[in-house]
């Protein structure tokens, strides 16, 4: 196996998380790799995922107009059903752990959820977006992200966006934010720092009420 951009530990940790994956992931890019090196090494870091796993296959596609920031990586079963998982940005560093969980996420169905918390989202009934906003250096913000991610998988009504915000700055601006990892759902309901499964399905159930 070849080894970019992960480190010897790292690399030996992968065959456990993802060999044993029971359903086949489908890792999706939008981005240009002649367009900035960060595009460049996250085609290669899933090139190299999809080289080395059998149960994992990418795809590249052209930027497009209606996402702003670039790379875009979306998780997807193999069938092309697409639960709304979104990683924008370079997964690197102790994000590369994001990575991980979003595949994991999609090739367990959301079963990876509390049970109480799939019995509660089967009765969601109105769209929802959750931004999970982070860095390369935060590592409460891999549980945020997975936690949401599990969510999107787990209902059709949520989508998930992970924002790299080291290499976006746009994004802490955009939300005034002073401390990573910082939740926002549809746009109003703003959660700083650490989140588990129940209290993000809390916010989830307020942002929808209008209660918050």
């Amino acid at each position: 196996m070849t080894q970019p951009l992960f480190d010897e530990e790292t690399w030996a940790t992968l065959p456990d998380l993802i060999e044993r994956l029971p359903e086949a992931v489908q890792v999706t890019m939008w981005g240009d790799e002649a367009a900035s090196e960060a595009e460049r090494q996250t085609a290669v870091l899933l090139r190299t995922l999809a080289e080395n796993f059998d149960n994992i296959t990418f795809e590249k596609l052209p930027r497009r107009a209606n996402y702003s920031f670039y790379p875009v990586i979306g998780l997807m079963a193999a069938d092309h059903q697409d639960p709304g998982l979104r990683i924008i940005g370079q997964p690197a560093g102790i994000q590369l752990t994001t990575l991980i969980a979003a595949i994991q996420a999609v090739a367990f169905g959301g079963q990876t959820l509390e049970p109480v918390t799939r019995i509660k989202l089967s009765k969601l009934t109105s769209d929802v977006t959750i931004e999970v906003l982070t860095d390369i250096e935060d590592e409460l913000g891999t549980i945020a992200a997975k936690h949401a991610f599990g969510l999107a998988v787990a209902s059709s009504y949520i989508r998930t966006y992970v924002i790299m915000t080291n290499q976006f700055p746009e994004a802490l601006t955009r939300y005034s934010v002073n401390y990573l990892p910082h939740v926002v759902v549809n746009g109003r309901v703003h959660i700083e720092g650490m989140i588990e499964e129940d209290e993000l399905l809390r916010q989830v159930a307020l942002a929808v009420s209008g209660n918050r």
